[in-house]
């Protein structure tokens, strides 16, 4: 029986324990940085392959590594998403958080695991040149800005994204290809290959007025969700600004706006995303942010506190991968791949942009599911597709990459020219991260 075989079988083989750890993940969503249960059940099937595992990593996050015979200058990670997103109408919501997997992340927790499965086995490990670095990663979706903000300022951590706290740390530093994975609705096996995507900062926007009873005395009071109102006008006023080419989306939540209906809102609080498709329109558009805010400050003569923080870099488009080709191609008819299309965009965000910036990544992206990403509606209601298929695409891509002493792994590392070093990405990171603080009330 050949490699590619072996790793087939493995994964069928173990077909129901996988299918089990999936549906476990999707039943016991944990948000970003909370991801406690998820993180332990991952380390517990690492474990049980043989893996060496470190977990706290980033808070949360696990990693597993495999590393056959001595130690190898290559190492290949894969990569699944530890958290869920907030949506407490999903069928399978968290009663108290509201958290659901309705962003397919258990998808590719289950595929690292049944990769774990096949690659771990003598027949197979005893074939790679190069080790492999299974990753279960916190914190990809980008909520609760000011619960990250805190855990910021206790020092727990640096950056609220995951992937991006990661490479802080130095757990990608070994690290010369990754592979990342989604779901996706109307994907009828697999589409293989990455599209460019948005970018953005995140912004918390604090306004600080002054309390009065707001049928006696409103005249005494300074209302900070007026406030708040004429910086999201004004800042609606700019959308006009914002060129169609970069993508640009602005979209704000107000996370308070007072606490009694009778007291004129002393303090009301924005929080914001602001995407482009690249750096300089992120930052055009974040400066547009800040003066709409300073302006619905001036204006009432109320008090500012502008917190930027980094968010997330653009992915960087990558063509659609040999290896993931030739696995696609050992799991799937050819009439159900395809393959990403040239100049695609994508709106969205994702921390794996991070990773494009500093080294190869190269993805696949599964069907299996239905509804719209992030939705009450999102359903899996193919386990084979969602689930197995995805664990064989990772280990055989993996396989593919590391065979022949990680010929392939060796010649894309070669090629690509990563956009920041490491000390370059934390330097510009850091450079993002900011507080402004202006006081119109005390200019009065």
């Amino acid at each position: 029986m050949g490699v590619e075989q072996e790793i087939l079988r493995a994964i069928d083989e173990n077909r129901e324990e996988i299918l089990a750890f999936a549906r476990d993940i999707y039943r016991h969503p944990e948000l970003g940085y909370k991801e406690r249960r998820t993180a332990a059940k991952v380390a517990e099937v690492f474990r049980a392959r043989g893996l060496a595992v470190r977990e706290g990593l980033a808070l949360t996050g696990v990693r597993g590594d495999l590393r056959p015979g001595e130690d190898s200058d290559v190492v290949v990670a894969l990569i699944g998403e530890l958290d869920a997103v907030v949506s407490p109408d999903h069928p399978h919501a968290d009663a108290q958080t509201g958290a659901a997997h309705a962003c397919g992340h258990h998808a590719q927790l289950a595929g690292i695991v049944g990769a774990a499965f096949a690659l771990s086995a003598p027949a197979v490990a005893a074939r790679l040149g190069g080790g492999v670095a299974f990753f279960a990663v916190p914190a990809e979706e980008y909520g609760e800005v000011e619960f990250k903000n805190g855990l910021k300022e206790r020092g727990l951590l640096r950056y609220g994204g995951g992937k991006c706290e990661l490479i802080r740390v130095g757990a990608f530093d070994d690290v010369a290809v990754s592979v990342t994975h989604h779901s996706a609705p109307g994907v009828r096996g697999v589409k293989i290959g990455s599209e460019t995507s948005n970018g953005f900062v995140s912004k918390v926007i604090r306004l600080r007025g002054r309390g009065a009873h707001a049928a006696a005395a409103p005249h005494l009071g300074v209302n900070a969700l007026n406030a708040a109102s004429l910086g999201l006008t004004a800042l609606a006023y700019q959308r006009e600004t914002f060129q169609d080419a970069d993508t640009v989306r602005v979209h704000p939540i107000l996370t308070r706006g007072g606490e009694l209906v009778n007291v004129v809102p002393q303090d009301a609080t924005v929080e914001i995303l602001v995407r482009g498709k690249h750096l300089e329109a992120i930052l055009d558009a974040d400066r547009k942010v800040d003066r709409s805010f300073k302006a619905g400050a001036m204006a009432l003569g109320a008090k500012v506190e502008i917190l930027t923080a980094p968010g997330y870099l653009p992915v960087i488009a990558a063509p659609p991968a040999p290896a993931i080709e030739a696995a696609a191609r050992l799991v799937f008819p050819p009439e159900a791949i395809e393959r990403v299309a040239d100049g695609a965009h994508g709106t969205g965000s994702t921390d794996v942009g991070d990773l494009s910036y500093l080294m190869p990544v190269l993805n696949f992206t599964t069907g299996g599911m239905t509804g719209d990403l992030h939705s009450k509606d999102v359903d899996f209601f193919d386990e084979e597709t969602a689930y197995i298929a995805t664990a064989k695409i990772f280990a055989l891509t993996a396989y593919h990459l590391l065979k022949e002493q990680a010929r392939a792994a060796r010649d894309i590392r070669a090629a690509y020219r990563p956009r920041f070093t490491k000390a370059d990405y934390l330097a510009y990171m850091d450079a993002l991260e900011k507080t402004e603080v202006v006081d119109y009330g005390a200019e009065a």
